[in-house]
């Protein structure tokens, strides 16, 4: 025992402060890095900017060959689809031009193709040439709105004629002109003669286009049954712009050539070819080019993708040649020399850069190398013992320690791994308890992360029945199996925490109950715990145990909180259906409405997330986004609880709380016992009978006439034409005598609308059908907020109000064209979804229903801007 203290005691005299450490450290590894990043770089500068070079010269050749892939590859694809186009079969003219369409979307496919051709083996040809190219409209004399050229061969009574057709943009036909000196056989081509006699797509060497004397070459396809040729032309200037962004600096030089060395393309000399005496075309080789850098890289060869220093023309070059794999047939390689001064100018500057920045950061981290080992050393001490205290549950006590040379460290290595653990698993309690918004799954969260934190075995969470009876329902478990149900034969916190232990099977199980703030039981927290468990008498230490009841007492909360948040959801989701109900019992034609929207836009929302093609493939909707949605479907039309039932119930075109035909029909009544009335008195003074009887029978039949088409108007079923909207009015003119007072008996807001409107002495004589001044009922104060320029109008609507509020006109109803409704009654019904916006927009919704009232006020919107209230595209 006491060799044993002699080491300890040892040991301990031997430890070194944390602080003397840490500062040692810092400034002695600051120093040695400072040094040999300074030697390195100095010393391996030279590599550092070959490498340099090199890496971007491969690069450049990498991407030029990426960009010749993607040039050739598309066009290749297109024209093997083509080869199998009906246009290879076609045998007549029209055929072929029918088939443009097509041809014209593979070239414009590919802004590197010049032309698409066919060729035929009885010497016909077709091409389809876009004439984009200032120089190709010009070759071709081209009319000023013609967009494409289309050259055909023709066999015509056995011999080939040529014509020239030129399109606008969407293949509408300008110019056709025969040209009976344009003597062109396809067959004679290479491209023909090359592509005729195999399967497979080839590429010629470079070539001049007949037509407009361009270099380029052509690629070409035997159709599918062998009788034509497909072709697609690509001019040597469009691969040279495409390469001329490519340069590694601004004097770097390019040229692509093949094994032979002539130059097929090259950003500064986009127009390489020249017309030989012949009319043919010829490419210079790299000698001709005038490049001395170029010509002494192609006489070097330097080996692939590695670059190689050497001069020309007095000059520092770095060289490569990468070949283009893309090019095979034409056997072709990418040269690339770039000036030796300029690649290594900007590795010039960063050398320097980074030299001065290692000086500058070695400096401060040694200030605030021994800066920090001072601090650290101040507060090690403090910091163990707070952490020591926090992992053991007890602020007061002191765990032992295991042996270290660094005091501090000695401390802080028995507690930090469960620090880690127990902070950890309070965070991750803490987010659960705040964010997590479903009581099962709070509950499953929060017990994992309490049993991590305790490092118990297991445990459990028991939630009270909700009928208030005698039972305790498992909601969450971890680690261990437990029963569903326990029987509740205690309601105090402590007797009922024993009655768990004992019902669980033994003192290993620790149970602390659940209150809510008014002290009544929401459920049991359970921890299975043998290792905390005291060996003497079977308790459990008192830190523990207090922990424990302090996080089951948040837990409690939580519970409670998400009970009354599930329960006030339950409660606004059976109000907000119940108005939806209510307002679907308004009327007979609109029922069960409200209650439809929602299962149908439902339907329609998960059939867009679930979409994996199309325009909503990548849409989706969390849940809270999904809820929100819904409430704002059943809230849709909750504006209709404001439109009068008058106007959404209105059968007929007259109805108005009743249907007015009736008074329509006893004004022909009257006008029936006036015909009577009228022929009995011509028969007293002595009138032919008969004529007068069967005058009064042809004024009978108009008046069933026209009663039955001005019923049938009323019905608004079919669309009445300016004919029947004529003779409305002819019938209206009708006149017949009114003796009674039209202004007794009527409530106060009737008799409002005949003010300033003069009486007039009865009897009177008035139309069958009128549009009154009564008839009309202006708005009520001020019409609603809809105009763009209202004042009130805070949002957004954009609707065309009627002058009056409602127009009862009787003719002004009867001439409805189609259906039973006028302006002012549509305005009305429109109005709806003003007034649900309008309301949503009043009530004080939480954070994640803010859109509800544009959802909701949307639903009459079109995407072309038609719609309402705020025409919004």
């Amino acid at each position: 025992m006491a060799v044993s203290k002699h080491l300890i005691s040892k040991a301990a005299s031997t430890r070194i402060s944390i602080q003397s450490l840490i500062a040692c450290a810092i400034i002695f590894s600051m120093l040695l890095l400072g040094g040999v990043l300074s030697w390195k770089n100095y010393s391996s500068v030279q590599q550092i900017m070959v490498s340099a070079a090199g890496e971007s010269a491969a690069q450049l050749g990498r991407t030029l060959n990426e960009r010749a892939r993607r040039l050739i590859d598309p066009p290749q694809n297109v024209i093997r689809l083509l080869a199998y186009d009906p246009v290879t079969q076609a045998h007549t003219l029209a055929e072929r031009l029918d088939r443009l369409p097509i041809l014209r979307e593979s070239l414009n496919a590919n802004e590197m193709l010049s032309a698409i051709l066919v060729g035929y083996k009885n010497g016909e040809f077709i091409l389809l040439r876009e004439l984009s190219n200032p120089d190709a409209r010009q070759s071709v004399a081209a009319p000023d709105e013609a967009q494409f050229l289309v050259q055909v061969i023709s066999l015509i009574d056995g011999e080939l004629l040529g014509e020239w057709r030129y399109y606008d943009r969407n293949l509408v036909l300008l110019q056709a002109e025969a040209k009976p000196d344009y003597h062109f056989d396809p067959r004679t081509r290479p491209w023909f003669k090359r592509a005729i006699g195999q399967a497979d797509t080839v590429m010629t060497r470079p070539y001049g286009f007949y037509t407009t004397h361009q270099a380029g070459v052509t690629l070409a396809q035997r159709s599918a049954h062998g009788d034509a040729v497909i072709g697609m032309d690509v001019a040597l200037s469009d691969l040279s712009v495409s390469i001329k962004d490519l340069r590694v600096t601004p004097n770097t030089k390019i040229a692509v050539v093949n094994r032979v060395g002539t130059v097929i393309s090259s950003p500064d000399t986009p127009q390489l070819a020249t017309e030989r005496a012949d009319g043919g075309l010829k490419l210079p080789t790299i000698a001709e080019l005038g490049v001395p850098s170029l010509k002494q890289l192609f006489k070097l060869s330097p080996e692939r993708n590695v670059p190689l220093l050497y001069q020309a023309n007095g000059q520092s070059w770095y060289g490569m040649r990468a070949h283009l794999s893309s090019f095979t047939a034409l056997g072709a390689e990418l040269l690339i020399a770039v000036p030796k001064a300029e690649m290594l100018t900007a590795a010039r500057r960063a050398l320097a850069e980074e030299l001065r920045w290692v000086a500058v950061i070695t400096i401060v981290l040694l200030i605030l190398g021994w800066l920090l080992g001072h601090q650290i050393g101040k507060h090690m001490r403090v910091l163990s013992n707070r952490v020591q205290a926090l992992s053991a549950f007890d602020f007061r006590k002191q765990a032992n320690t295991r042996p270290s040379r660094i005091s501090e460290i000695h401390e802080l290595g028995q507690v930090l791994d469960r620090m880690s653990s127990t902070i950890h698993s309070f965070q991750d309690i803490s987010l659960t308890l705040s964010h997590e918004t479903h009581l099962d799954g709070m509950l499953c969260k929060v017990l994992e992360q309490l049993v991590i934190a305790t490092a118990v075995e297991g445990g459990a969470v028991y939630l009270a029945s909700d009928d208030g009876g005698g039972t305790l329902r498992l909601a969450a478990r971890h680690g261990d199996t437990y029963p569903r149900i326990l029987a509740l034969d205690a309601h105090d916190s402590q007797k009922l925490a024993d009655h768990v232990t004992q019902a669980l099977g033994g003192d290993q199980y620790l149970a602390v109950a659940l209150d809510d703030r008014n002290g009544k039981l929401l459920g049991v927290l359970v921890l299975n715990r043998p290792d905390t468990v005291s060996a003497a008498d079977g308790s459990t230490p008192q830190a523990f145990q207090r922990f424990v009841e302090e996080i089951s007492g948040t837990a409690a909360i939580a519970i409670e909180t998400r009970q009354l948040i599930e329960a006030q959801q339950r409660l606004i989701d059976a109000i907000i259906e119940l108005l939806a109900n209510a307002i679907d019992a308004k009327s007979p034609y609109t029922g069960g409405h409200c209650a439809r929207v929602p299962h149908i836009a439902e339907l329609l929302l998960d059939h867009a997330i679930e979409a994996d093609s199309g325009p909503y493939a990548g849409f989706t909707m969390d849940e809270a986004g999904r809820y929100e949605f819904r409430i704002a479907a059943w809230l849709h039309d909750c504006g209709k609880i404001t439109s009068p039932e008058s106007i959404i119930d209105k059968a007929t075109k007259l109805e108005a709380q009743y249907n007015r035909i009736h008074e329509i029909r006893t004004r022909f009544e009257v006008l029936w016992r006036d015909a009577e009335i009228q022929f009995l008195k011509d028969v007293a003074q002595g009138d032919n009978p008969e004529t007068l009887q069967a005058t009064l029978e042809r004024h009978r039949q108009a008046l069933r006439d026209e009663f039955a088409f001005l019923a049938n108007a009323n019905i608004g079923g079919e669309q009445m034409s300016d004919a029947d909207l004529a003779r409305v009015a002819r019938i209206g003119a009708r006149r017949w005598w009114r003796h009674f007072d039209n202004r007794i008996g009527l409530a106060g807001h009737e008799i409002a609308r005949f003010n300033g409107i003069p009486a007039q002495a009865l009897p009177v004589e008035e139309r069958l059908l009128a549009d009154l001044p009564e008839h009309i009922v202006p708005w009520d104060g001020l019409p609603p907020p809809v105009a763009p320029d209202d004042p009130r109008n805070v949002w957004g609507f954009n609707m065309k109000i009627p002058d009056n509020a409602y127009n009862y006109g009787e003719l002004y109803n009867l001439s409805i064209r189609r259906g039973t409704l006028t302006s002012e009654e549509r305005f009305k019904i429109n109005e709806h979804i003003v007034q649900t916006i309008m309301m949503l927009n009043s009530l004080p919704l939480p954070e994640h229903l803010k859109k509800v009232p544009t959802i909701a006020g949307n639903h009459h919107e079109k995407m072309d801007g038609t719609g309402y209230p705020r025409r919004v595209h």
